[in-house]
């Protein structure tokens, strides 16, 4: 392989990125938006859920227990309806994803028999928040039924209080359960495949639709010299991007980072080597600049986001679905990012995942050097 004309590829290869403004505005400006578009718009923390309270009683019990919904950090009280047909009306409208009922009976029940009931009505058009309303609310009534069995156990001097069954957790790694830290640093692996595969896919087929690649055909220059020589300036345009969304990810997002830069480095070099032989694989392969990046933002935005583990845990996939994600490249990647952002994992605590993506640049780029045909046919 001779170094100059590597070079001079390279060189060439950058100035057509500088003076092209749809490949700068890929590199420069699209990590910067979706990193705050998707770090600020993907959550999956409910706070503040809109409740509809339905008090029938009025009393001292059944507001000390609605007074607890208002001052959870999950719930807001939106309404205060007087009837069921007003609470329906609510819900139907969608001024509130939960309606809590307390009935006439409330104190009564709970002074003569130690128990009665409330009903919680949610909208489910959402289910993943219905489930997650009904188990808070849940949390709230539990909390509030202990604190009237230690005040009835105190009244009635009984000794020796009830025996139950208490779980005391502890969080590792999220210790906050903040969505963001296990989001970003997904999403720094879904922003360098999306702008790597499309920035790469450009660069054969650019030379076709302008018609240089005749002039490329006619010159010494290999196959192998070719691509890397197209590849190295989008390796360092990888790296800036993932620096910036790093940084943004950590001093901005405020994401932990305990893991090592050496480690980051070394993975994010593999990553980019993945992503960016996928893009130089289609571009070999359409001629089309606007056919090559629709192909590749196919190939590389919709497995990363859905089938890597970026917003949906892999394990609760159906066992099929579980199966084809290994073939994912973005698998790997976000749970290398996942390990070293919040377990300061290390190179040998990451060996399998760092291995599957080796063997998959290895494969990737073998495939794009077979596809790149230097002829004009």
């Amino acid at each position: 392989m001779n170094a100059k004309r590597v070079t001079a590829i390279a060189r060439k290869e950058f100035l057509q990125v500088w003076r092209d403004p749809r490949s700068l505005a890929i590199a420069l400006l699209m990590p910067l938006m979706q990193m705050f578009l998707l770090g600020y718009g993907v959550s999956l923390d409910l706070k503040h859920i809109p409740v509809c309270v339905f008090d029938q009683e009025g009393s001292q019990h059944s507001q000390a227990l609605l007074q607890r919904f208002r001052a959870s950090r999950y719930f807001y009280v939106a309404q205060s309806p007087h009837s069921y047909a007003a609470l329906g009306h609510a819900i139907d409208a969608g001024d509130c994803r939960l309606g809590i009922v307390v009935p006439y009976r409330f104190s009564r029940e709970l002074s003569a028999l130690g128990k009665t009931s409330v009903q919680a009505i949610a909208d489910a058009t959402d289910s993943n928040t219905a489930t997650l309303a009904v188990a808070y609310t849940q949390a709230v009534v539990n909390a509030f039924a202990s604190d009237i069995e230690v005040r009835w156990a105190g009244s009635q001097r009984v000794i020796g209080p009830a025996q139950h069954l208490a779980v005391t957790s502890r969080v590792w790694f999220n210790e906050d359960l903040e969505t963001r830290n296990f989001i970003i640093p997904g999403l720094v692996a879904m922003i360098m495949a999306l702008v790597g595969a499309l920035l790469a896919s450009l660069t054969i087929s650019r030379e076709w639709e302008r018609g240089t690649m005749e002039l490329l055909i006619s010159t010494p220059v290999t196959g192998a010299e070719l691509m890397v020589g197209k590849l190295v300036p989008y390796f360092v345009i990888g790296l800036v991007d993932a620096s910036v969304c790093v940084l943004l990810a950590v001093g901005w997002f405020e994401v932990p980072f305990r893991g090592q830069f050496v480690t980051l480095l070394a993975t994010t070099l593999l990553f980019l080597m993945v992503v960016l032989g996928i893009g130089y694989a289609i571009s070999s392969w359409i001629r089309s600049q606007v056919g090559a990046s629709q192909v590749a933002l196919l190939l590389t935005m919709l497995p990363t986001a859905m089938l890597s583990g970026f917003a949906f845990p892999i394990d609760q996939m159906p066992r099929l679905i579980q199966v084809i994600t290994y073939a994912v490249y973005g698998r790997y990647y976000v749970t290398i990012l996942k390990a070293i952002f919040l377990k300061g994992s290390d190179l040998a605590q990451l060996a399998l995942p760092i291995a599957c993506l080796l063997a998959y640049a290895l494969l990737i780029l073998a495939l794009a050097s077979r596809l790149f045909r230097k002829s004009i046919e």
